[in-house]
């Protein structure tokens, strides 16, 4: 009987063998499906990260681009208008050209001020303000009512400190794009 017990352990030993090598494989193998998974779902997290970040980058990057375009229009028609001033000859055209311009402005403003960062706002800020004052010395100066330091010549300085502020502007917008800065060319306002 000795040889029939070690036979039938034998036996016992083998078919529980069988059984867990197979319960054992179908563990493993859905630990590695599990842990492929992850890192598959991990992988399309990422994916996803980048691709909001590269929409969140092309984002700024259209807004940037409107503001700065609007900036320089207002900042243009302006700058004209303050010429037709001078010349105290000023049509209500050209009158709405300027509103038309500060208009658009605060339009494309109000847009990028919801995808700027926060450097970017506060430039955006200052130089909002600081077209805001040079539009009322122009405009109180056409109404004949100039501030003291707001004559012809030193509103048309204002305008240099403009330029130089939207470099400043453009600088802090291009280094949040990842680029960077360009030094600009010297003011050209043909006044």
């Amino acid at each position: 009987m000795g040889s029939a017990l070690i036979g039938l352990a034998a036996a016992v030993v083998g078919v529980t063998g069988t059984l867990v090598a197979s319960v054992l494989s179908q563990r493993l193998l859905a630990r590695d499906q599990s842990a492929q998974f992850q890192r598959q779902q991990q992988a399309v997290d990422a994916q996803w990260h980048r691709e909001q970040q590269v929409a969140e980058l092309n984002r700024r990057r259209e807004g940037y681009m409107q503001v700065n375009a609007s900036f320089r229009r207002y900042r243009t028609q302006l700058m004209n208008f303050l010429w037709s001033v001078h010349k105290e000859a000023v049509t209500p055209d050209e009158r709405e050209l300027v509103e038309e311009a500060r208009r658009d402005h605060h339009s494309v403003l109000a847009e990028a001020q919801m995808v700027a960062s926060a450097a970017v706002l506060v430039e955006l800020d200052g130089m909002t303000n600081a077209l805001s004052r040079v539009y009322r010395r122009i405009m109180c100066l056409e109404e004949g009512n100039p501030d003291p330091d707001g004559s012809f010549d030193e509103i048309r300085t204002d305008f240099v400190q403009l330029w130089e502020r939207w470099e400043g502007m453009r600088a802090v917008m291009r280094a949040d794009l990842g680029l960077g800065s360009v030094v600009g060319e010297p003011p050209a306002i043909g006044l």
